[in-house]
């Protein structure tokens, strides 16, 4: 298992070096350049030459590339913004913060929500305690983030007055963009769960266990939930990458200062040390998460733990 663990932590290096190639060569195709952004349209290109000069972006595109990997995995920088001229790492850290804790809480929030009522709608299937939860998650599932957002916005913070409408100034200013991020994907763990489920219930061994005398709670929680839980884990997992996408959405309704806007307003100026640097981190958090995936799948299935023994001997 430390083994497994090991070469998948190893595995973010080539991971991480190819996230940044693609995006220096997807910047680099773009038309445009952060001098003439910055600057404006009544400098003169000596000024835009100079000034793309003093940024280093006026270099060949692999002397950029090695140049930014060099620095970030020797000396640990990051490099220094176009626009602000700080250094990166303490510009988007703070932000990386926010944008990762909204996004684990809508993961929590829509796991808590949509994997019980997708186990108690297919254990009561064809019953009234399947139909309306089905229907009302085919119906949210259907509302993007932001009109759910909108709605939340009017309800609790307009004609309410119970929530923020702005801002991260303490806890409760989490509870609508957590809700307008994670109601969607709730929706959808429902119906995800629902259908591994009602697979897992319908296989032979089910049927046996039945067969054999064993009560239906046992039944359920012991034989069935356990099969059924590996696709939706791995469909939880896979989500964070909506999550934070949806995340943008909810930083820019709400003014959360998180790095997904922040990403994109820097797109405008492109600014690349910005840009680079937080998709890198989205990336490793988005790797990592997949490893807790596969560890917490060698929980769930005895057979994984046991490929595992093998792999270590």
């Amino acid at each position: 298992m430390y083994r497994y663990v090991i070469n998948r932590l190893l595995f973010l290096i080539p991971s991480v070096l190819g996230v940044i190639f693609i995006l220096f060569l997807v910047m680099s195709m773009t038309p445009g350049d952060p001098a003439r952004i910055l600057l404006g349209d009544a400098a003169s290109q000596a000024q835009v030459d100079e000034l793309n000069r003093q940024l280093g972006y006026d270099l060949p595109f692999m002397e950029k590339y090695v140049r930014y990997v060099y620095k970030m995995v020797v000396e640990q920088d990051f490099g220094v913004s176009y626009f602000t001229k700080q250094s990166v790492f303490e510009e988007i850290w703070p932000r990386y913060k926010v944008t990762v804790s909204l996004a684990f809480i809508g993961i929590v929030l829509s796991s808590l929500i949509g994997i019980p009522f997708g186990i108690y709608t297919a254990v009561r299937q064809y019953s009234l305690w399947d139909t309306i939860p089905s229907l009302i998650a085919f119906f949210i599932a259907a509302i993007p983030s932001f009109v759910l957002g909108m709605l939340l916005l009017y309800a609790f913070s307009l004609q309410l007055n119970w929530l923020p409408s702005y801002g991260i100034e303490s806890f409760s200013s989490f509870i609508m963009p957590a809700l307008a991020v994670s109601i969607p994907p709730a929706a959808f763990n429902l119906r995800f769960t629902k259908s591994s489920m009602l697979e897992s219930i319908r296989q032979d061994y089910v049927r046996t266990a039945r067969a054999k005398g064993a009560s239906e709670h046992t039944v359920i929680w012991k034989h069935a939930l356990h099969n059924a839980l590996l696709p939706v884990v791995t469909n939880v997992g896979m989500s964070l990458g909506n999550l934070i996408c949806g995340a943008v959405v909810a930083e820019k309704l709400f003014s959360i200062p998180g790095i997904g806007s922040l990403i994109v307003d820097r797109i405008t100026y492109k600014d690349e040390p910005v840009i680079i640097a937080g998709t890198i981190l989205i990336s490793v958090c988005f790797t990592v998460v997949m490893l807790l995936v596969d560890l917490i799948y060698a929980y769930i299935d005895p057979r994984i733990r046991a490929k595992y023994a093998r792999v270590k001997g």
